[in-house]
């Protein structure tokens, strides 16, 4: 029977996982998609691959994935013996079969994440593994969107991700960067052409820096041109992380 290659979009609350990737020993999303996947496949291992990791604590809502199988079942099928075999804290919200050339990861275009801070007093305990709380801290929203506006465009980003970063490039394109109140809360939406280890957790950290006093909106411009990530800021929290959609094509 031929191969025919499925893609899939995942929602998953990373809470209790320790990030996307399969680690030996560690509760991840890939190794229970995966576990699903074996089941179905009566044993036989199928490895899925995914747009790229997320860290421990980061959730996602539209998580993509691609898997070789076999099988001749419907995509509405995929979703719903995908979903029997998951744990509640991973959904496939939808299928489709794809071209053997489709890359999960290398046919990706873009990718859009939010970043959520609560404005709650008293943190509520339903939130608190989804937003980060700000406190005391009162953040002034049209400082951070000054702030933002320098992210714009093309930047090598080595101040703004992790010293671990192994890609030797960090040249990325930032299309789109806002900042919504929404009820209680401040949500930043980040899109572009890809991101580096920590870079949208750690442009939330000096956002959130600025709007709070620690530094002025035309020191992004200076600490972009530095390319030192001893001069960039805290990286926030992973918690207030979503990775919101993965774009293919134009």
């Amino acid at each position: 029977m031929q191969t025919k290659r499925v893609k899939a979009t995942v929602s998953y609350d990373g809470t209790q996982f320790a990030g996307y990737q399969f680690q030996p020993g560690m509760r991840t999303v890939q190794a229970e998609i995966d576990k699903a996947l074996r089941k179905i496949h009566k044993d036989k291992t199928v490895y899925s691959v995914a747009s790229g990791r997320t860290d421990a604590g980061v959730h996602a809502y539209g998580q993509v994935i691609h898997f070789d199988t076999k099988l001749d079942l419907s995509p509405d099928r995929w979703v719903m013996a995908l979903n029997v075999l998951l744990p509640k804290d991973i959904r496939i919200v939808g299928a489709e079969y794809v071209d053997e050339d489709f890359h999960a990861r290398y046919s990706a275009t873009g990718k859009t994440y939010i970043f959520k801070w609560s404005y709650s007093e008293i943190q509520s305990p339903f939130e608190r593994n989804y937003a980060v709380h700000l406190g005391k801290w009162k953040p002034d929203v049209e400082r951070m969107r000054k702030a933002a506006a320098y992210f714009i465009g093309q930047h090598d980003f080595t101040s703004f991700c992790s010293s671990k970063t192994a890609t030797a490039n960090k040249v990325r394109t930032v299309r789109l960067l806002t900042l919504e109140e929404r009820d209680n809360l401040l949500v930043l939406t980040i899109e572009g052409d890809g991101f580096l280890y920590n870079m949208v957790r750690t442009i939330a950290g000096m956002l959130l820096a600025v709007g709070i006093g620690w530094n002025a909106p035309e020191d992004v411009k200076e600490i972009l041109k530095s390319e030192d990530r001893k001069k960039g800021p805290k990286t926030a929290p992973a918690h207030g992380l979503y990775l919101h959609s993965v774009t293919y094509g134009d």
